[in-house]
């Protein structure tokens, strides 16, 4: 077997990354040791979680180190294989390397097989019939508690995860507001199912326009962006309200000067809980999670919004247009 293509970190980027921060290189095929399994990239993810990664700064994973592979989810292909659990021909999600064949083994993070029900395609196992949906799950149910008949405020509405608790919120009885930046992608959470969206880049007073649409508060709040939009809501949960933390789009390209948070004795009178979460610490709630999303596909309930990109090259320039706010849905690439 010949080389690999890998895209490797160049430089460490100064804010929103740019094409030089990154290289593509070849590497020798690597060979999986005992217990390991070579795969063969088959769907590659872009995520905003990825530029936490490429600061040398603490963060949940370790940071990338210079001249190593971008880290991030693929859903791949085992083609060799010295682990009986995971044969050959066996597609597999996993948090990897941007590599277009790698090698893991049955401990890597978030390993799970892969079984495509007829018709659906393979990449919605990596948006949201996949991480992204049981991102969505989790923080919705097992952190933010959401019932019928709440409201549900969710930022980054028309993003990957956004746009799937939109769904998931509005199947189970929830009422739903989103909010997305421009007026094409506040049309979008509407199209989506959201009982109101709000264009955040619309409003002189954003926390005035989430008041107008629930007057009786903020019941759940699901936050990707945190920042000053998580400052304007905090006055406005509701008695017991629940804040799931999912990301912090707002401050991922400036983690240097994070805004502060002024509102948290509004935690205290009205008894909110908040809670950041990552997925892949309830692995007792995945199997009902994957569940739901596969019935809910199923019922015509949850349309995957997706950007596609084809070419193992291309995960650099997806990665780009996710971190400067110009996708809708989840990016992805067909390799």
């Amino acid at each position: 077997m010949g080389d690999i293509h890998q895209i490797t970190l160049a430089r460490r980027p100064q804010g929103v990354p740019v094409p030089e921060d990154f290289a593509l290189v070849r590497a020798p095929m690597p060979k999986p040791g005992p217990g390991a399994m070579l795969v063969k990239m088959r769907v590659g993810s872009s995520d905003p979680a990825i530029r936490g990664f490429l600061d040398d700064r603490p963060s949940y994973l370790p940071p990338v180190a210079i001249g190593a592979a971008i880290a991030g989810m693929s859903l791949g292909e085992v083609v060799e294989s010295n682990n009986p659990d995971w044969p050959v021909g066996t597609l597999v999600r996993a948090f990897a390397t941007w590599s277009d064949h790698y090698v893991i083994d049955g401990n890597a993070l978030g390993l799970e097989n892969v079984t495509p029900a007829p018709g659906v395609p393979l990449q919605h196992y990596m948006g949201a019939m996949g991480p992204v949906g049981l991102t969505a799950w989790v923080g919705l149910f097992a952190v933010g508690l959401a019932k019928p008949g709440e409201t549900v405020l969710v930022s980054a509405a028309a993003g990957a995860t956004g746009s799937t608790v939109v769904q998931l919120a509005k199947a189970a009885g929830c009422r739903v507001i989103g909010m997305a930046g421009g007026p094409d992608k506040a049309a979008q959470v509407l199209a989506l199912g959201a009982d109101v969206a709000i264009d955040y880049r619309a409003e002189a007073d954003i926390g005035a326009a989430v008041a107008a649409a629930a007057p009786d508060g903020v019941d759940v709040y699901f936050d990707n962006v945190g920042g000053d939009l998580l400052d304007a809501v905090l006055p406005l949960m509701a008695m017991r309200g629940r804040v799931a933390l999912c990301g912090m789009i707002a401050q991922y390209n400036d983690a240097d000067h994070p805004p502060g948070i002024r509102q948290l004795w509004q935690l205290v009178v009205n008894r909110v809980r908040i809670e950041g979460f990552i997925t892949y610490d309830f692995p007792e709630c995945l199997a009902e999670a994957q569940a739901t999303l596969d019935r809910l596909y199923a019922e015509g309930k949850l349309k995957p919004l997706e950007n596609l990109h084809h070419g193992f090259e291309s995960l650099t320039g997806a990665f780009i247009a996710l971190m400067e706010g110009r996708t809708v849905g989840k990016t992805l690439v067909l390799v």
